[in-house]
């Protein structure tokens, strides 16, 4: 357990709770850290199914942008990668991988969403993406292959919100539930994760993948890395 992070082991299931609920759970640098180190320890540790949660109002507000201007474009850079390092962690993992989302959720923490392959809306959910509006590249394709690339287009052009519904209509939610039925899921994903074997589960998850890890992190590194980011970020959160 972590300030940031709160982890519950219960056999060969982990749930991973984003616990920062004052901050709508934005993705600090820490919290991200944490994440990509209890998958790490799941995995380690024989877990069958990851459930990622948050405290709070809703799942994930996505960068946490609250010390960006005290950062190099270097700093912000690398913690972009590391995001992405930690979306490519969590889509490849060999556990079944559930995300539970409430409330009004942002950019990356949409992207964390998007990476699970069970995801599990709340009715009440909406979603946003606007990295595109400070010419970042993040969690796109991966968008892409849920929702289809005419729908993708057409929601990041925009930046648009969408709610639950239509996350559930466009396959990017793969169900809707209230929360509190969110432990009767969590157990139905518990049987379906131990179905198979561990081995049986891994190879399975390996033909279905459609990840290109390098290619995602190549056009992430090029649209941060063009000069002028801290510029862009400050432009879209005066515009927001």
């Amino acid at each position: 357990m972590s300030d940031v992070l709160h982890i519950e082991k219960q056999g060969d299931r982990h749930v991973l709770t984003l616990a920062r609920p004052e901050k709508m759970n934005a993705l600090s640098a820490d919290l991200v850290e944490a994440l990509i180190a209890a998958l790490n320890e799941a995995e380690a540790q024989g877990a069958r199914l990851i459930v990622l949660k948050g405290e709070g109002k809703n799942f994930s507000a996505g960068f946490d942008f609250g010390d960006w201007q005290a950062q190099s474009e270097g700093d912000l850079l690398l913690r972009f990668v590391r995001i992405e390092t930690l979306l490519q962690r969590l889509a490849a993992s060999p556990c079944l991988t559930l995300a539970l989302a409430h409330g009004r959720n942002f950019g990356a923490g949409v992207d964390l969403f998007g990476a699970c392959k069970w995801r599990v809306s709340a009715p009440d959910a909406t979603f946003r993406m606007p990295g595109l509006k400070f010419g970042l590249v993040l969690g796109t394709r991966r968008f892409a292959a849920l929702v289809g690339a005419e729908r993708a287009r057409a929601i990041l052009e925009q930046a648009a919100t969408f709610g639950a519904e239509e996350a559930l209509c466009d396959g990017f939610a793969s169900r809707l539930a209230a929360a509190q039925d969110w432990p009767d899921i969590a157990q139905q994903a518990q049987e379906t994760a131990s179905a198979l074997t561990c081995a049986s589960r891994v190879q399975l998850y390996a033909a279905l993948s459609a990840e290109t890890p390098d290619t995602d992190l190549a056009r992430l590194v090029r649209s941060a890395a063009e000069p002028g980011l801290k510029a862009r970020v400050a432009a879209y959160l005066q515009a927001r």
